[in-house]
């Protein structure tokens, strides 16, 4: 697998393929695998991964609950809390399901009514991977709310490629290239072979071109 020093350099020549912009570009990596068949089920990486160095923009965190936990949540300056009366809204509208899938990139819900959820939100939230992460009763959902926001999804979708947000123009390369492994550590553990299944890593910015470097 490569080195930190390795990615710090593929940053490095990612950022220096890219044109100067006026804002704050995000940074993508991308995984090409090898010798696995991406049409197998156990190939559909679905993964959540926290990066040890969070981006300028945190994640979009929604929780859908009543009660204590609602309140807790709001408290914990979640981006959206969705009472279970409001989840009907979205029952005869698929816009806004959809809306609100895209809207969000992480969903916590009360254990108690994921079964209602998965019948309203299921098909705006499952393509995209987004079903919510269930929360107990005795949860800490504050602890929940603020892990998330450091969390990126790495998604296969039935392909040999695995792209994830890595982070942004404004982390250093040696962070940067800590959160790439932290990317790459997570996708070598959902293949048959571990890292003997990862082909390549490229970096890029999110409007600029890719550097690769392959792994050994």
């Amino acid at each position: 697998m490569l080195s930190t020093q390795q990615l710090a350099e593929l940053v490095k020549k990612g950022k220096d393929q890219s044109k100067e912009r006026k804002f704050t570009q995000s940074i993508e990596v991308i995984v090409t695998l090898k010798e696995v068949d991406p049409k197998k089920t156990d190939l559909n990486i679905n993964e959540i991964v926290y990066l040890p160095h969070p981006t300028a923009r945190p994640a979009r965190v929604c929780f859908i609950g009543s009660g204590d936990l609602a309140v807790r949540a709001k408290n914990a300056k979640a981006d959206l809390v969705i009472d279970p009366s409001q989840l009907e809204n979205y029952a005869g509208s698929k816009k806004d399901a959809k809306k609100l899938a895209r809207s969000y990139d992480f969903f916590l819900a009360d254990t108690a009514l994921m079964p209602r959820i998965g019948k309203i939100l299921g098909q705006a939230l499952g393509p995209k991977g987004k079903i919510p992460t269930p929360v107990p009763p005795n949860a800490s959902v504050e602890a929940m709310i603020n892990r998330m926001r450091t969390a990126v999804r790495v998604r296969s979708r039935g392909s040999l490629g695995v792209m994830a947000k890595a982070g942004d123009s404004k982390l250093t390369e040696p962070n940067l290239a800590e959160n790439i492994q932290a990317v790459v550590a997570a996708v070598a553990k959902k293949l048959p072979n571990g890292d003997k299944n990862v082909k390549t890593v490229m970096v890029k910015t999110a409007m600029g071109k890719p550097a690769k470097q392959a792994v050994d």
